[in-house]
């Protein structure tokens, strides 16, 4: 089904299916590549918290530090006295250093605020750094509560304020120093998640690296058989008909524009064998008819120069056997009766003589009608009322009475002819078609016409003919007629009386015993012209 698309279909298909493909490469490599830049923004933003992390840290160290010296001049009785100037020494630094906390705490908010990138990463998990910080923001308040970060520095006199303030720096310490362990442990997480991720990369580059070239060999596949196949067919089908086998024909299975190219190819090789039979047909006509003009022109160029010296002798031969069989009928009155037998039979052979003598005459009157060529007035005529005339005078003849002469109904056909010459045509065809026919058979005449020219249409279904004799048929002296007394001339002076007037006659026959067919062409008179034309024989 899917050879019988159009190629542009087919095409569009292809090309969408490497769409797909390159969409999917690509679409691939852009995750990879987006997910490659998320996971380093990510850590990048994380780590700089981790600096943050280390001043929290190293102010909580400091303020611990601050607070083990004070506990240290308490227990060990080295106050010079409240109001003193290492009091007040250790009571700022105090004070400074808590303020440096939380400033340091805050800037670590602002960057662990800032590192949340890609909400679905790993290290976006911060919650356990903002629940750390808030326990450290609720120690930094009850410092700040306290009278260890006032101006005063009586606290530094009071043991239990100190041991206090100690616990709570301790709690801060502790909790400054989980802050880079959350951040460590999400980047332990994000190893591993790199690792499952690098691994499903991996295979899904594999498998779509797989996928492509599945797709390209079926694609090639495909196209060898859509379009590479199909063409070198076509190809070699052509290469194979230009070599001169034309009986070749281009076999593709496939309805698309090169299918239906195959087919028109291969209607065009019948096509031509089928002109060229026919012009092998052509060529083998005209020169049956080239061939047939040179006979008949060969014929009539004897027959002008022998007609005349036959025609005397013959007249005398004629002459001769009719005296002398009225000179045996003398004879016969009273010759002796047992001779009456022997002159009988010697009377019977002079009147064959004269018979003969006759048919010679008539054979010499046809051929000098035969060779007769000049100048013949045409006129336009109604071939159905000459076809009319030339039936109704056949029909008379007593020996054609057993058999059916018919005009078949039709429209008058007017053609510039000599109307002596057409009707002798006529007549020759119509009792040609007659002496065919058994007793009961019958002979059709119709009148045709056309644009360019008007026919006469003679047939029988009488004895028919093989293509032998449809080959000599209008040669001279050809017969084949039933009853052995044809001269063969008939058809041959038919023929040259339709090629004078410019026409043409075919015979047809399906085979012996199944009646012949023949039509005579003649073209048609010119209705805006003279009627009456001379014309040069041709």
């Amino acid at each position: 089904m899917l050879s019988h698309w159009p190629i542009r279909t087919k095409l569009q298909l292809g090309l969408g299916l490497l769409v797909v493909a390159v969409v999917a490469l690509f679409g691939s490599a852009c995750y990879g590549l987006y997910a490659y830049r998320s996971l380093v923004k990510n850590i990048a933003a994380r780590s700089a918290e981790l600096p943050q992390a280390r001043r929290v840290s190293d102010h909580v160290n400091d303020l611990r530090v601050t607070i083990s010296q004070a506990q240290q001049r308490l227990n060990f009785n080295l106050p010079d006295g409240i109001g003193s100037d290492t009091d007040a020494l250790l009571a700022g630094m105090f004070r400074t250093q808590f303020s440096s906390l939380v400033d340091s705490l805050r800037r670590y908010k602002e960057a662990l605020g800032a590192g949340a990138v890609d909400e679905t990463s790993e290290l976006s998990d911060d919650h356990h750094e903002w629940a750390t910080l808030k326990e450290m923001d609720g120690i930094v308040a009850e410092l700040k509560r306290r009278s260890v970060t006032s101006s005063d520095h009586a606290w530094l006199y009071d043991s239990d304020e100190i041991n206090s303030s100690r616990g709570l720096i301790e709690e801060l310490r502790n909790l400054s120093g989980q802050l880079p362990t959350h951040l460590e442990d999400q980047f332990e997480k994000i190893a591993d998640d790199v690792k499952s991720r690098y691994r499903t990369a991996i295979t899904s580059a594999w498998i779509g690296l797989g996928s492509i070239v599945i797709v390209l060999i079926i694609s090639r596949r495909v196209f060898n058989k859509w379009f590479a196949d199909p063409l070198q067919a076509l190809v070699d089908g052509s290469r194979i008909v230009a070599a001169g086998n034309f009986e070749h024909r281009i076999a593709i299975n496939a309805r698309d524009e090169i299918g239906e190219l195959a087919e028109a190819m291969n209607a065009m090789t019948q096509r031509f064998c089928e002109i060229r039979t026919d012009l092998d047909r052509q060529v083998t006509e005209r020169t049956n008819q080239v061939v047939r003009s040179e006979q008949l022109a060969s014929v009539g160029f004897l027959a002008a120069g022998v007609s005349h010296e036959i025609n005397n002798p013959l007249a005398s031969i004629a002459l001769c056997s009719e005296s002398l069989e009225s000179r045996l009928q003398d004879l016969l009155e009273g010759a002796d009766p047992e001779r009456v037998e022997e002159v009988q039979v010697a009377r019977n052979y002079l009147q064959m003589i004269q018979r003969e003598a006759f048919r010679c005459k008539q054979i010499t009157e046809k051929l000098l009608d035969f060779a007769r060529r000049g100048d013949t007035l045409r006129h336009a005529t109604d071939l159905r009322e000459l076809a009319e005339g030339v039936i109704e005078m056949v029909q008379h003849l007593g020996q054609y009475h057993e058999k059916k002469l018919v005009l078949l109904p039709g429209p008058p056909a007017i053609a510039a002819v000599n109307a002596q010459e057409i009707k002798q045509v006529v007549l020759n065809l119509i009792t040609n078609g007659l002496e065919s026919l058994d007793a009961g058979g019958t002979v059709e005449v119709s009148i045709e016409r056309d644009a360019l020219a008007a026919r006469i249409v003679i047939s029988d279904n009488g004895c028919g003919m093989n293509d032998e004799v449809r080959k000599h048929l209008f040669e001279p002296f050809f017969t084949r007629r039933r009853s052995g007394q044809g001269t063969g001339l008939g058809l041959s002076i038919t023929h040259r009386i339709v090629e004078e007037h410019r026409g043409s006659i075919e015979a047809t026959s399906e085979g012996p015993g199944r009646g012949s067919r023949f039509v005579v062409s003649l073209p048609l008179a010119q209705p805006n012209k003279e009627t009456h034309h001379r014309y040069q024989a041709a």
